[in-house]
């Protein structure tokens, strides 16, 4: 019995290296015959966050700014304090701060910046996140309203983030700020204003007549604009009756040609363009500082304004002169000048 176990040994185990090769062929055969779709490999043209952080900051950071200006406590407030530990309201003012923020190219990183953002309670006045010139960082532009402490805590909260590379603040320093505005404008008037909000993608002078429209319904004004933005895609193949104050071909044609050379010379004075014409409504596009675009935007209003979109704003800072030695030691030099050595005036 020995010699026959012992003689259908090497077949039992060829039977078990055969069933573990077949194995291994059926789950290649079945990963291969179903392979589903995979995201794209990451690019990886950085190093981490992490170790840019470790590397440059040695130095504590400074102290954060005085959060509130030295007052007198009401006993409320003393009282407040002591139970909950609260401090009292800061008296700084609010003001516009742009933060520009250098992060990882992966998903989620916007929603972890506005999260934080949104949990000290800011409120985003504009965001922009484009790439950069490296595949895998990307760059934030935020502008929001607040105190100078408050920010500078929320911008060290940022900065301690895992892809936040860095956050900086640059309300105080020179920049170039632009930012782009498209703006749909009517060539046939403001009293027209109405009637092609609901003439459909085509803007035309319509009006439906068992669904009036007051100029004071704020309500029906806003209902036509976003049914107009609905369907500003669509071809225009259903149309509502036209109304009384419908214009003849003539009464048509010298408005357009009238309110479309307005239009034309507006733009010129701010350096913006024309990009689409159509029977009844242009598009100007415009970039500029945040001033400049509100006030092309105020300058065209009185044309009627059916759509308008703008982005964020766009911040990049300035390049210093680079100062000659010369000059650096003239002005350590110069000292205070005497009034009286001025010429008069």
């Amino acid at each position: 019995m020995a010699s026959v176990l012992r003689a259908l040994r090497p077949k039992t185990q060829a039977l078990h290296s055969l069933r573990r090769s077949l194995q291994t062929t059926s789950r290649r055969w079945a990963e291969d015959s179903f392979n589903p779709p995979r995201p794209p490999p990451p690019i990886e043209d950085s190093t981490s966050a992490l170790d840019y952080k470790s590397t440059q900051r040695r130095s504590r950071p400074p102290p954060l700014p005085a959060t509130d200006v030295p007052r007198t406590r009401t006993a409320e407030e003393a009282v407040t304090n002591i139970l909950y530990n609260t401090p009292p309201p800061s008296l700084q003012p609010f003001k516009k701060h742009i933060l520009n923020c250098l992060v990882q190219n992966e998903p989620g990183v916007l929603a972890r910046v506005s999260g934080i953002l949104a949990a000290r309670g800011f409120n985003i006045d504009s965001l922009v996140v484009c790439s950069t010139e490296i595949r895998d960082l990307s760059r934030m532009c935020i502008v929001l309203s607040g105190q100078d402490g408050v920010v500078e805590q929320a911008r060290r909260q940022l900065e301690d983030l895992v892809p936040v590379w860095a956050v900086l603040d640059y309300t105080e320093t020179r920049t170039i700020s632009r930012e782009l505005l498209l703006v749909k404008v009517s060539i046939l008037g403001p009293e027209y204003l109405e009637d092609q909000l609901v003439g459909g993608p085509s803007h035309a002078v319509r009006r439906a007549v068992d669904d009036p429209l007051s100029d004071t319904d704020k309500m029906g004004r806003e209902v036509a604009l976003a049914h107009s933005f609905e369907h500003s895609g669509e071809p225009d193949t259903h149309g509502a009756e036209v109304s009384g104050r419908s214009l003849t071909p003539s009464q048509a044609l010298r408005n357009k040609h009238q309110l479309m050379q307005s239009i034309f010379t507006l733009a010129q004075q701010f350096s913006a363009k024309i990009v689409d014409v159509s029977e009844n409504s242009v598009i100007v596009e415009m970039s500029g500082k945040t001033s400049r675009v509100d006030a092309f935007l105020s300058l065209v209003q009185p044309f009627g304004v059916l759509e308008s979109a703008r982005t964020g704003l766009m911040v990049m800072p300035r390049t210093p002169f680079a100062a000659k030695a010369g000059e650096e030691e003239a002005a350590d030099e110069s000292g205070p000048v005497d009034a009286s050595l001025l010429p008069p005036g």
